[in-house]
């Protein structure tokens, strides 16, 4: 809980304001959020980033391997928010059910992150969002990249890059096309005097920031059977019930 407090109250300083600011806006600018959208945050800690899109009216849900930040996530949101625990390589969510899927600073705390898409894009039926911490950016290359973010897990951070995660997607399908940017050129710092600086750095297809955003949109093939029919159906008047196993619910259990 400490931890989870001194985040919160570099947040509240004027540098942690911009810091958090300038993220965000890529995430948002990137993911475009609408009112009323089912969001899934794999990875979602202390729930920083759900209370994020809770304030732009999504139905938030998150999903994390530790008890400890499942927790603080919980108190965080009030109980605003579904939470699950698990690990990310295996969601215990049904296909195609979240408008948005977000891996926010988690694809580096995963024990497998090809698996760990493979399942954010199977859980998608809209856009997944990919952020993720550069490591040979100025701040990287201070060793100050693990400040920007409530630690999401209890591991230690393997970095993969912006290189590795093309890689990841190019491996998931041939046929996508990212968006993507960054933001936070400069040293730490830096943020008392230069942020003027900062703006005037452009942002799209940037790989130069500590922080990378990619997203992409997600199409799903449309499946109407599910299960194997095991009996038969009256082809009457009766028959006008659906047929056992043609459709079945997309509700995942308590």
């Amino acid at each position: 809980m400490e931890q989870s407090s001194a985040h919160d109250d570099w947040k509240a300083t004027p540098h942690g304001r911009y810091l958090a600011g300038r993220m965000e806006g890529l995430i948002l600018g990137l993911s475009a959020p609408q009112a009323g959208e089912r969001l899934l945050d794999i990875g979602c800690g202390s729930g920083e980033q759900l209370s994020l899109f809770r304030r732009k009216g999504c139905d938030v849900t998150g999903v994390d391997s530790s008890h400890r930040l499942l927790d603080l996530a919980d108190r965080k949101l009030r109980n605003r928010a579904e939470l699950h625990r698990g690990p990310a390589e295996d969601l215990p969510f049904c296909d195609n059910e979240f408008d948005i899927v977000t891996l926010i600073a988690s694809l580096e705390f995963t024990d497998d992150p090809g698996l760990a898409l493979a399942e954010a894009v199977r859980v998608c039926r809209g856009r997944v969002f990919i952020g993720t911490l550069n490591r040979f950016s100025a701040i990287g290359l201070q060793g100050r990249l693990m400040g920007l973010f409530d630690p999401p897990s209890d591991r230690e951070a393997r970095f993969i890059g912006l290189s590795r995660i093309n890689t990841l997607l190019r491996n998931q399908s041939q046929g996508i096309r990212p968006r993507w940017g960054s933001v936070l050129f400069l040293p730490w710092g830096w943020y008392g005097f230069g942020a003027g600086l900062e703006e005037k750095i452009p942002v799209m297809k940037n790989p130069c920031g500590a922080f990378l955003g990619l997203a992409f949109p997600v199409t799903f093939p449309l499946r109407t059977i599910q299960e194997t029919i095991r009996e038969t159906a009256a082809l009457g008047a009766e028959g006008q019930r659906p047929m056992p196993g043609i459709v079945r619910e997309s509700k995942h259990g308590p």
